[in-house]
């Protein structure tokens, strides 16, 4: 055999190795993980001062956060060499994440001034959304920190399926046909996630109450973030998730804390009362939907 053929031949052997990649010159694209992170269920976090920026080992919970996102991203990385991860910030002004110690490879959303909030960049071309500290809805008396939005939403309800952050994004994400394949965050969180939309979870910490919380250590809640991780990509790969789908047109009801933010809403087009507290309108779609409820509760403040 001459050197030539010995040389094509080994070629030939080194590429067919490799040949369970994704290639987008034959038409696969790479696959695209889109994670949202918030912070008030990262594990570790177990106070108010915390999660806030001016408050008491806010910088541990930054770095806290970070790491359940390197966490994530590495799993990912080892399965999926060239996937395509995008990051976006999602708790308070939305510049919590040490950037500089994230993962190299993945690019990153910061800045709260964002219309679609906490899941800014997300489009039908992710196959898959990640929830990374999420805390449950408003209201939720076995939550820590449970909140939608903002203090003054006492309830959220979109096509009469109450719902908080988590269920808010996930409904944004299955308009565009990607579903949710894992969410972490404290235990009432995970309940109320896992039982909308079937999607892996990590129970990071059980509230004492809802200012105080029974914490797991941080290394054992990045063993089990890594674990699910794994799981998840298991079940993404053989179609085991639905989109969260609730329709065309999508009817937000909404309470407030606020007699007076419900009047001051009444400005808006197409918004009406149903009492003293609480509004309707009927979007054209979940995107309309979406962008309204983040004007409502982040943009007008009474």
């Amino acid at each position: 055999m001459n050197r030539s053929a010995i040389f094509l031949g080994a070629t030939l052997l080194m590429l067919s190795s490799f040949s369970w990649y994704p290639n987008p010159a034959d038409g696969q694209m790479p696959t695209k993980i889109f994670i949202s992170v918030d912070m008030e269920g990262i594990g570790g976090v177990g106070s108010p001062l915390m999660a806030s920026s001016g408050g008491k080992d806010y910088g541990t919970a930054r770095e806290y956060m970070t790491q359940e996102i390197n966490t994530v991203v590495s799993t990912i990385f080892e399965r999926i060499p060239n996937a395509k991860i995008l990051v976006n910030d999602s708790h308070g002004d939305h510049q919590n994440v040490l950037h500089g110690q994230l993962h190299p490879k993945v690019n990153y959303i910061q800045g709260r001034i964002k219309p679609l909030g906490m899941v800014q960049g997300l489009d039908s071309s992710f196959d898959g959304v990640i929830f990374i500290g999420y805390h449950a809805k408003a209201g939720d008396p076995d939550g820590f920190l449970a909140h939608t939005g903002s203090g003054a939403v006492k309830g959220l309800w979109l096509n009469d399926v109450e719902v908080g952050e988590g269920g808010m994004n996930a409904a944004l994400a299955g308009s565009l046909g990607v579903p949710v394949i894992l969410a972490a965050g404290d235990s009432a969180a995970t309940a109320e996630l896992g039982q909308l939309l079937g999607s892996e979870t990590v129970t990071t910490k059980t509230a004492e109450t809802p200012s105080s919380a029974r914490l797991l250590h941080p290394q054992v809640v990045r063993g089990m973030l890594m674990d699910a991780t794994i799981t998840a990509l298991d079940r993404m790969e053989n179609d085991e998730f639905e989109p969260l789908d609730l329709g065309k047109s999508i009817e937000i009801k909404m309470r407030f804390g606020s007699t007076t933010h419900v009047d001051i809403l009444l400005s808006i087009p197409g918004v009406s009362k149903i009492d003293g507290f609480t509004i309707r309108y009927l979007a054209e779609d979940m995107d309309q939907a979406y962008r309204l409820i983040r004007l409502m509760y982040s943009f007008i403040r009474t």
